[in-house]
Order: structure tokens, then C-alpha cells, then sequence
């Protein structure tokens, strides 16, 4: 099968194609075209053709195509769940929730195009204000260059486009190389759903072009990215005056404080949280820390609760863990294993390879902090447990990272949540809860190495439009 590049508003053949396999498998599912510059350029064009008639289209036009996608999306949700689980390795069981958290996301652009809005200013509040009206608005931004990874490739790339259609917007999409077949899907559901053409282009192709276009060409108003440090920092120093949107690394830390009770839920909550999708979530548990009164029992329970996971094809409802997105990464797996055992790390739970493109959930203790394991985003089925003596000690620990995306704490201590909220150096804390949680209207972003500016529907479209003042003199 070759799937083409989708740009404005319709299939246009590659120069070049590329076959892409199954992480599981290893067969050949489809080819797919490689944009090179001159693709590349065209989608922009494409993408500023269609400006001006995106900023113009009244909010209920934008919500209605929004609402259609949403109806479009759950039509097909059995077939899209299946690409994604075939092109992606994820279990089709998450597969499905990642196309139910993904009609959530347009559902909350749809709303969010009904009710953008400004506010009115008191300019005579100030001396020199008097009899004048003043009011702001919000503007579409333009053209958005969206890259999007490879872990969410439906929900994810829902959160760039959403919001930007919602806002007026138009946008060229540069999906991972693993995952573009679902983000090619959106070309057939936008164009079904009622979007001109040019609004949405997608452009598979490396970083090192279709990217770099994005983030230098001035006709490019803003750059969302979800991705690794190295890169995005890259970018932002190529991006000049862009808006930017990044989205980076992270190395989950989770707390569980000495006044939690060890439930079964709990500890199911954190088995979920480090290994669903082989741990290949930007907010998987990596770090847990756990009071030295029940460091013990919690290792002995985790470790239980693991052995239960399933692990195997991904189109098996029974499997709970399948390949990682390549076997570069399984073999990376082995190394930061082995490193962290020669420095005197104890694997309680997994530690090899299943086969070439799977890696066993894994449970490490006695970790050294400078370990890659522990202080870089491992992105694997690891989780590694240490203990800790004082609440001091344990936020210390989880703020000793170049990361800050989210944390979580279990306690029922009120004193204790509140100090970790305030303190644990983050842009998400979740009390009585994993770092893993999120839903698709919050605000989601990060601090430090975890990159800026903030996710979530609303949150996302004041990133996506500029602000405007209307100042009205009333001639008195």
C-alpha cells in the first residue's frame, strides 16, 4: 500500500518513498512519501493560501467541522484503533482508550471555537483613560508548523490541530516517521468533516527538512512540538520571534508518603502508570520513592502485580505490553540495565529483552542517582524504587532532575500534599493519584528541561492566537 502526502486538500504523489514496518512483526505495512523541501514548500503555500479564509469563517463553522470530525472519528474508531496498534505496537486495549481520549480532544476544540473571547478594559482606571471603551480579541496566529512523536500519534497530534483549527488557524503537520499512517488518516476526516483546502497539510519526511522549513520560514507564525530536549532546544534557537510551544522529556517521579495505605488499587495505579505502552509515555512513572516503613511491602506488591502484565502481540485483547517502537531502543533498555546493575542496582522484576522488539517490564532497586536510568527519560518498560526517610529528603530527590513535567504524591497526610504541591518543581502535581494522569482539558506542560508554554484545549488556543486591544474615544 503507498499513501501519498496530503496537501492542499488532496493526495499528491512523493518523490520519494519510504516502507514502513510493523515494531512488532517486523513486516512491511505500508510505503509512504517522504516530503522533501519542494513538498515542503508547497504545504505552506498551501497552508498561507488558506489563511485568510480560515480567519474568516465564523466560530460556529469551525465548531460544526470539529463536531463532524468528532462523528466522523467514532464511526471509525474499531479501524483507527487497529492502524494505531499495527503501526505503533501499542495494545489494542490502550489503543482504543488513546481513540476515546482523541474524540475527547476535538469534542473540547469544538467547545473552545464556540467561546473564544476577549474581555473589556477599565482604561479610566488610569488617569488619561477617561471616556474611552476598550476591549480585547483574539486573533488567529496564521500558519502552524505541528511535529508531533510517535508515542500519541492520534491524541497527540489532536492537540496541536484542534486547537489550531478552533482558533482560525491553518497548520502543516509533520507527523513521526513511525506513525504516519494515522496521522495521514486525518487528510480523508478533515476533508470529509468540511475543512477547505489548505487548512491541514501532512507532510511526513525528516526532521532535518520538513522541520527545519517549519521552524525558519517566517510565514510560519508558531511551532507546536512534542519531542526530545536536544531537539527543541535546537529549535528555538533557529525560530527567531516564533511563537513556541514545546512539549520535551521527563522523568516521572512518584511519592508514596509513610501515612498511605498500600491498597490493591494503588498498587495497580502505579503498575499502570510505569509500564503501560512499554513506558513510552512523555509522564510515565520512571521514579517512584517510597518511606522507608513501607518500602518493603510496596516492592513486594509491585513486583506482584507486574508478573500479572500480558506480554505480547499487540492485536491480542489479552496483552498488556508489546514492542517498543524500535530494537535500537530494546537494545538501549539492555545497556542502562546492565549499566545500573554494575553499579550495584538490584533488577527485582524483568530486565532482558523478549526476543529482538520487546523488553520484559522492568523493576530495579538501589539505583544510583546519576545513573541514565534514573536521571535521563528512559521512554521503556523501567521503573526504578528507592526509599526515603523524611518528606524533605523525598522532594529533594524528585526536584534533582533536569526534568519537570509532573509528579505525584500518595499520602493522607493534608500537610504533606500541600507541601508537595508547593514545592515539587513541576507544572502538574497529582495528590492521591500517578504522574501518568491526565485528561485532555487540563493544562499539561512543563517546567525546566520539560520545555514551555502549556497543552489543554483552551490553553492551547491563547498559545495559537495574538491578543489585540480595541481602544474606542467616546469624544467627551
Amino acid at each position: 500500500m503507498k499513501r501519498h502526502l496530503y496537501i492542499n486538500g488532496g493526495w499528491k504523489e512523493a518523490a520519494r518513498y519510504v516502507p514502513l514496518h510493523s515494531p512488532y512483526s517486523g513486516e512491511l505495512i505500508a510505503e509512504v512519501g517522504e516530503a522533501g523541501e519542494a513538498e515542503t514548500e508547497l504545504a505552506i503555500q498551501a497552508a498561507q493560501g488558506a489563511a485568510a479564509t480560515m480567519a474568516a469563517m465564523p466560530a460556529h463553522e469551525r465548531a460544526a467541522i470539529l463536531d463532524s470530525v468528532v462523528s466522523i472519528f467514532k464511526r471509525r474508531s474499531e479501524e483507527l484503533a487497529r492502524l494505531l496498534a499495527m503501526e505503533a505496537a501499542k495494545p489494542i486495549k490502550t489503543a482504543r482508550g488513546e481513540i476515546a481520549r482523541t474524540i475527547q480532544t476535538y469534542l473540547f476544540s469544538a467547545m473552545e471555537a464556540r467561546r473564544i473571547h476577549g474581555e473589556t478594559v477599565p482604561l479610566d482606571a488610569a488617569p488619561g483613560g477617561e471616556g474611552r471603551i476598550a476591549f480585547t480579541l483574539r486573533r488567529p496566529i496564521g500558519v502552524v508548523g505541528a511535529i508531533t512523536p510517535f508515542n500519541f500519534p492520534f491524541n497527540l497530534v489532536a492537540h496541536k490541530v484542534g486547537p489550531a483549527i478552533a482558533a482560525g488557524n491553518t497548520v502543516v503537520l509533520k507527523p513521526a516517521g513511525q506513525t504516519p499512517l494515522s496521522a495521514l488518516a486525518l487528510g480523508d476526516i478533515f476533508e470529509e468533516a468540511g475543512l477547505p483546502a489548505g487548512a491541514l497539510n501532512i507532510v511526513p519526511g525528516p526532521g532535518s527538512v520538513v522541520g527545519e522549513m517549519l521552524v525558519r520560514d517566517e510565514r510560519v507564525k508558531a511551532i507546536s512540538f512534542t519531542g526530545s530536549p536536544a531537539v527543541g532546544i535546537a529549535m528555538r534557537g533557529k525560530a527567531g520571534l516564533k511563537r513556541m510551544t514545546l512539549e520535551l522529556g521527563s522523568n516521572s517521579a512518584l511519592v508514596i508518603d509513610r501515612s498511605c495505605d498500600l491498597t490493591p488499587e494503588l498498587i495497580r495505579r502505579c503498575v499502570t502508570g510505569a509500564f503501560s505502552f512499554s513506558g513510552q509515555v512523555c509522564i510515565s512513572i520512571q521514579r517512584i520513592l517510597v518511606h522507608e516503613r513501607l518500602f518493603a511491602e510496596f516492592v513486594e506488591k509491585f513486583k506482584a502485580e507486574t508478573g500479572k502484565l500480558v506480554v505480547g502481540d499487540p492485536l491480542d485483547e489479552a496483552t498488556d505490553v508489546s514492542a517498543l517502537i524500535s530494537e535500537k531502543d530494546v537494545r538501549r533498555m539492555e545497556q542502562w540495565v546492565a549499566s545500573a546493575c554494575a553499579k550495584g542496582a538490584e533488577v527485582v522484576a524483568g530486565g532482558q529483552a523478549v526476543g529482538s522488539r520487546l523488553f520484559a517490564p522492568t523493576i530495579l532497586t538501589g539505583v544510583p542517582k546519576d545513573e541514565p536510568v534514573s536521571c535521563q527519560e528512559a521512554f521503556g518498560p523501567i521503573v526504578t524504587i528507592g526509599s526515603f526517610s523524611t518528606l524533605d529528603e523525598a522532594i529533594r530527590d524528585v526536584n534533582d532532575s533536569r526534568y519537570g513535567l509532573q509528579a505525584g504524591i500518595y499520602t493522607n497526610d493534608i500537610h504533606a500534599a500541600m507541601r508537595a504541591a508547593m514545592e515539587l518543581e513541576v507544572g502538574g502535581v497529582m495528590i492521591n493519584d500517578f504522574p501518568t494522569f491526565r485528561v485532555d482539558n487540563m493544562p499539561y506542560g512543563g517546567v525546566k528541561e520539560s520545555g514551555f508554554g502549556r497543552e489543554g484545549i483552551r490553553y492551547a488556543v491563547e498559545e495559537l492566537t495574538e491578543l489585540k486591544l480595541i481602544s474606542i474615544h467616546m469624544g467627551r
